[in-house]
């Protein structure tokens, strides 16, 4: 296993909500004895920040920043294959037997296959295992053929991140004279996803999924769900991982 991926998972849990605004809570209620306006400070962002980052309104407003506006259609000429990136895996799932994509992954194939089917381009699907197990990539490959009955033509099951999917697709589809794909990612994934494949050297056709809207109409766009916290948690790794990119050149 890469040592890595571990790390990244920790740092990942202590800096995302919920982690984040729990770490600054259990510091508040530490630090309250001897120092009581640093304490309650601390509870007090750590409340505020699980609360907002909580509501439905405030969740879908960070994903539609890095989102953006939905195409009005997608303009497949000159594409020459879809790729679609992994997401994760639902693991140990005793329904499947097994190993399995998760929820994320399995919206993304569901939009690649409707692509598909429209295009009639190949299938390229991304994704390895950090943690040494069954490439994700042989997954996504199943559910395509064996559930929604399209053909992949290539497997790229080497890559841990993002970045690895692009330059390790490139490199499948370079040998094929393969230049211009239509990359199959979710909305608030698609800006860091886009940059690194047109930095590893391919036109990028972006076919986002999962596009949100903040409504903040009714009262249940203002209320604590669940959901919304996590999606939240979405926003901001994404926009961590754009910055560290940038940081790292891996996007222009």
């Amino acid at each position: 296993m890469d040592l890595a991926y571990p790390l990244t998972g920790l740092l990942t849990a202590l800096f995302l909500p919920p982690g984040s605004p729990l770490v600054m809570l259990a510091l508040g209620w530490a630090v309250w004895p001897r120092r009581p306006r640093l304490g309650r400070a601390l509870v007090l962002a750590g409340t505020l920040t699980l609360g907002l980052l909580s509501l439905p309104f405030v969740s879908a407003s960070l994903l539609r920043l890095l989102a953006g506006e939905p195409p009005s259609h997608l303009d497949f000429s000159g594409a020459q294959a879809i790729v679609v990136l992994g997401a994760g895996r639902y693991q140990d799932a005793l329904e499947y037997g097994g190993d399995t994509v998760n929820r994320l992954a399995l919206e993304r194939l569901r939009y690649a296959a409707r692509l598909a089917r429209a295009s009639g381009l190949p299938v390229l699907v991304s994704g390895g295992s950090p943690e040494g197990r069954v490439p994700e990539a042989s997954f996504m490959k199943a559910v395509l053929e064996d559930e929604f009955g399209v053909p992949v033509r290539w497997v790229e099951a080497d890559s841990r991140n993002t970045w690895e999917n692009a330059r390790f697709s490139q490199r499948i589809l370079a040998r094929e004279g393969i230049e211009r794909i239509v990359l199959v990612t979710h909305a608030w994934h698609m800006p860091r996803a886009r940059a690194v494949f047109e930095r590893a050297g391919l036109k990028v056709v972006p076919a986002g999924t999962r596009f949100y809207t903040p409504r903040g109409q009714g009262l249940a766009d203002w209320l604590p769900d669940a959901r919304a916290l996590l999606d939240s948690s979405h926003a901001l790794h994404e926009g961590l991982g754009l910055m560290w990119y940038r940081l790292r050149g891996h996007t222009r």
